[in-house]
């Protein structure tokens, strides 16, 4: 029999049910309780054939963070979607589309 892993996420609000912190752990990643500022997560619902998601982030995020993490969430999905499919044309696309992105935005990409 395989074996579980677990990851937890905490989300603590204030009075109006707004993200103040985010904090997750990924044990077997080596991640216990991390504080983060934001999150996306998608889960592929295949019975229904729709995704399924998960947007938050905290009231003290900048806009410029927002960027930043928005485009590496971009790059990070076009590199993902090159190794499930294996589909190089498509995924230079999203490579250019990531460009685009980052010009329009005055984002640094080190």
């Amino acid at each position: 029999m395989g074996k579980n892993a677990n990851i937890s996420i905490e989300v603590q609000l204030d009075e109006n049910k707004i993200p103040e912190k985010i904090i997750w752990s990924a044990p077997d990643g080596g991640v216990n309780e991390e504080e983060a500022q934001a999150l996306l997560m998608s889960i592929w619902d295949g019975k229904n054939q729709e995704t399924l998601r998960m947007d938050l982030w905290v009231k003290e995020m900048q806009i410029d963070q927002m960027n930043v993490f928005f485009h590496q969430s971009l790059v990070t999905m076009s590199q993902t979607f090159l190794r499930a499919t294996q589909d190089e044309k498509m995924a230079a696309t999203m490579n250019d589309f990531c460009d685009y992105f980052a010009e329009k935005l005055k984002i640094d990409r080190k």
